[in-house]
């Protein structure tokens, strides 16, 4: 097959085609240098600028103020479960979980073996169709720092405003959005995010954090899951994933140069999860969206069919009309189309439409 399908897959996700197009050219031999970027040494002039103009990119993108670290890491955002707690939370303090859904509870569980935290919130009892209100948080003014993950992949939440943690650092797994909207860095102590959504392929994990905050990193852990280390080693203490560095930083000048930066990025991807949640919304019943309304996600648009027959019948003939990936996650069923900021308006267009052709034979 060489024509392209619509790929709904929640990640690895869909990339930009120009972006594609241009690592395919470098794959061969990168201009001026004469071998693959896959070749290229990590200590090479050539790869240096490949680093540096990501990180500067990222900064333009985000608006990411000076007193601020960007680290490209590995390990994926599961790993940072992990390593966010071992930086930040001292001996004798607490931190607080936001618990929205899986990959929250993800984080608790990991970061309660390595410490002391409290759930300040939870939202299972509603099966995670929902963000929290402001007064159902328990948030301990004098925790080491306050974690949500701003956007639930399976289950199709996003906050549209951070949760009042006051003098707290916030801690945010964005993975799933990140890059997906304008964003005020400077309300976070330290944002993470796998990129395989929306920044780039599997293999980098970018980690922008507070240098404040890098002073109080304790002393003794291992090097590979230090912050202050990788800080300082300007996230090459070892060998970078350098493909995948390379990858997000084609994607981030794509989206300054090509699409205009992160206010339209955002309207765009309005636009698409509009044509979509308004199919869903308006088709009497036969499509239920699962989250609601108010905290809808723009990038993983989850829904039910009448029955479980139904939705498999659903995915099988949607994956032969060219929509792959709309298989709802295991732990949640029904489906889900995500839609990144490079998956492409005809896609939804063409989802819709084969959703109301679905519903009129299957009715």
């Amino acid at each position: 097959m060489t024509e392209r399908i619509f790929n709904f897959s929640a990640g690895p996700a869909v990339l930009p085609e120009p972006v594609l197009k241009q690592a395919q050219r470098d794959l061969f031999a990168l201009p001026e240098v004469g071998m693959s970027v896959l070749e290229v040494s990590h200590r090479s002039a050539a790869f240096e600028q490949i680093i540096k103009e990501a990180e500067t990119d990222l900064r333009i993108l985000l608006n990411i103020p000076e007193d601020y670290a960007v680290l490209f890491l590995q390990g994926g955002a599961s790993l940072q479960f992990s390593m966010v707690p071992m930086n930040l939370l001292p001996k004798g303090k607490s931190a607080d979980y936001i618990l929205t859904g899986s990959w929250g509870q993800g984080a608790f569980k990991e970061a309660k073996k390595l410490g002391t935290v409290r759930e300040a919130c939870s939202t299972a009892d509603t099966n995670f169709n929902r963000l929290p209100k402001p007064e159902e948080l328990k948030l301990d003014p004098h925790a080491a720092y306050v974690h949500f993950t701003s956007n639930e992949t399976i289950f199709g939440v996003e906050f549209q405003e951070e949760p009042p943690a006051g003098n707290v650092p916030l801690v945010c797994d964005m993975s799933s959005n990140f890059v997906s909207k304008p964003l005020d860095v400077s309300k976070y102590g330290l944002i993470y995010a796998g990129a395989q959504k929306n920044a780039g392929p599997a293999g980098a994990t970018i980690v922008i954090i507070r240098k404040d905050l890098l002073e109080g990193v304790p002393e003794g852990l291992p090097a590979m899951l230090d912050y202050k280390n990788l800080s300082k080693s300007d996230s090459m203490y070892n060998t970078p994933p350098c493909f995948a560095i390379y990858i997000c930083g084609l994607v981030f000048k794509w989206a300054i140069n090509e699409v205009g930066g992160l206010e339209k990025i955002q309207a765009l991807n309005r636009e698409k999860a509009k044509i979509l949640y308004s199919a869903i919304d308006s088709s009497d019943g036969y499509y239920r969206g699962h989250a609601e309304k108010d905290c809808r996600s723009l990038m993983n648009v989850t829904f039910r069919l009448p029955n479980e027959d139904l939705e498999k019948k659903f995915v099988k003939e949607a994956t032969a009309a060219g929509l792959d990936g709309l298989k709802g996650h295991r732990s949640v069923g029904g489906l889900r189309a995500s839609i990144y900021n490079a998956f492409p308006k005809a896609g939804v267009v063409k989802l819709v439409e084969f959703m109301g052709e679905f519903q009129k034979k299957n009715g």
